[in-house]
């Protein structure tokens, strides 16, 4: 596939894609992708995609990001206690090592399964 050029990215109309898509960085006002609107502290709330930005790369597929539409959008719903304290347990399963199911203090690192501890246990009783 050859690399679109910024004019083949253009196509307010929707004709070629399918839904209306711009180059990168030039969206019309009114329209934002998920990040942006959860900066902003909205969330799609379940509208469409309403259009797309392409990004040309060198000798690759381009980059794609959706955009919605803003005055649809719905606020991000707030965290209740219980949101907060499953995301604690999730993240105190994370840290729990399973072999010695002490808290290491950190995420233990998937390549390990267990803490540095466990893993090295004759470079800790060198040091």
């Amino acid at each position: 596939m050859s690399a679109l050029t910024l004019s083949e990215c253009f196509d307010p109309t929707g004709a070629t894609y399918g839904i209306p898509t711009y180059p990168w960085r030039y969206a019309p006002e009114g329209l934002a992708t998920r990040r942006q609107l959860r900066t902003a502290g909205l969330r799609p709330g379940g509208q469409p995609v309403a259009a797309q930005l392409l990004r040309p790369r060198f000798r690759r597929e381009p980059l794609v990001a959706y955009l919605y539409r803003v005055d649809w959008a719905k606020p991000v719903r707030p965290m209740t206690s219980r949101k907060w304290d499953a995301l604690a347990l999730a993240m105190l399963a994370r840290r729990t090592c399973p072999t010695c199911r002490t808290d290491a203090g950190y995420v233990i690192p998937p390549s390990l399964g267990v803490c540095v501890t466990c893993a090295y246990p004759d470079e800790q009783r060198a040091a």
